[in-house]
């Protein structure tokens, strides 16, 4: 993992330096020390060589094990809830989001998480807060299963202020090639299991920060009552890791597709693992979103559908599995301390129906 800028270096002797035009090699190098130990704990065994590196090692004799391995890979950000972070000034939890974000969608076809590398742009490095950073990361990939096995730091005076930055990452995955879930193995009669999420996770804060701020006129450090606690904590809560516990899943029941409720909301997420010919609903009255839905709703007048396809609406992954799996799915959740319940169910597609839709009044 190293710390580097886009930019080369000025030539020796013309009375410039790299540390002039605002890039600090030695604060770079200071917080690769300081991530070190975070990293560590992510470790798996089919990891090699440590970071100083230019390019993480995975050992790949590992996959031998499978008949026919499929590598899943997936790619993301937290967009702009870094924002927030930044201007509360606490950087470890956005890790966790990153994580969330990327090893999350890898589960979804099946495949247990492998490893994963991060990228993290700023204005200045903050030896300190970019150690904070990484650190959330590293917890992120415990809770995922997965090694951190590199990444890159880089700093970009000029583009950034010295107090932004921004994250995203890249993770792999493995499934074998008959245990890939999906939309051919979803069959009329299945029942829709959602599980909680923890809040918004990392979608939609275009729109809450302009309803809450530029709207609302509330500040981070506003205590909401309804929340239990500030606007800035209950913006920062991290994204429910649901990694393990789908592959829990797949190991006492017979999942058929689950469904990352991420950018688009719930619907359309759904609807992207149901097949031609079948169809979702989703029943709003079996949850009552959390009250920070709510409280975006009314604070920016929010129309329903447009927080729907916004917002996770209190659900942060969905399982597709048989009806007769539903006891045994619902008692592996819970023995791990996911709330969830039956949502819906697939039916044969009507002429006039799509891939998934909400129906209902969500409970109160």
């Amino acid at each position: 993992m190293s710390t580097e800028s886009s930019e080369r270096a000025p030539h020796a002797g013309t009375g410039a330096s790299y540390a002039s035009a605002g890039v600090d090699i030695e604060a770079g190098d200071r917080a690769v020390e300081l991530m070190k130990e975070w990293v560590k704990k992510t470790q798996r065994p089919e990891v090699l060589g440590g970071l100083g590196g230019f390019a993480g090692l995975f050992d790949a004799s590992a996959l031998k094990r499978y008949e026919r391995p499929l590598l899943a890979s997936a790619t993301d950000g937290v967009g702009t809830k870094v924002d927030i972070a930044r201007q509360m000034g606490v950087y470890d939890t956005i890790g966790h989001d990153l994580v969330a974000m990327v090893m999350d969608d890898i589960v979804v076809c099946g495949a247990e998480p492998l490893f994963m590398t991060d990228y993290i742009c700023v204005g200045k490095v903050h030896p300190e807060r970019v150690a904070a950073i990484v650190k959330g990361i590293a917890e992120g990939c415990v809770l995922a299963g997965c090694a951190l096995v590199g990444g890159e730091t880089a700093e970009h005076p000029g583009l950034l202020g010295p107090d932004d930055f921004d994250v995203a990452g890249a993770g792999t995955g493995v499934v074998e090639h008959d245990r890939l879930l999906g939309a051919d193995r979803i069959r009329s009669g299945d029942a829709v299991i959602a599980m909680a999420s923890s809040g918004l996770h990392s979608n939609g804060y275009s729109l809450v920060r302009h309803v809450v701020f530029d709207r609302a006129g509330m500040t981070l450090d506003q205590r909401v009552d309804e929340l239990g606690r500030t606007l800035g904590e209950e913006l920062l809560e991290p994204t429910k890791i649901y990694s393990l516990d789908c592959l829990a899943l797949t190991r006492t029941t017979d999942v058929h597709a689950f469904s990352h409720i991420t950018g688009g909301g719930l619907a359309a997420n759904l609807a992207r693992v149901i097949p031609d010919g079948l169809h979702a609903t989703v029943d709003r009255s079996t949850w009552a979103p959390g009250a920070i839905f709510d409280l975006v709703g009314k604070a920016g007048q929010v129309e329903r559908l447009e927080l729907e396809k916004t917002l996770n609406m209190g659900v942060g992954m969905m399982a597709v599995v048989p009806a007769e799996f539903v006891d045994a799915a619902l008692t592996t959740l819970a023995d791990r301390g996911v709330e969830s319940w039956v949502a819906g169910e697939i039916t044969e597609r009507g002429a006039h129906t799509t891939g998934a839709e909400l129906v209902g009044d969500y409970a109160k």
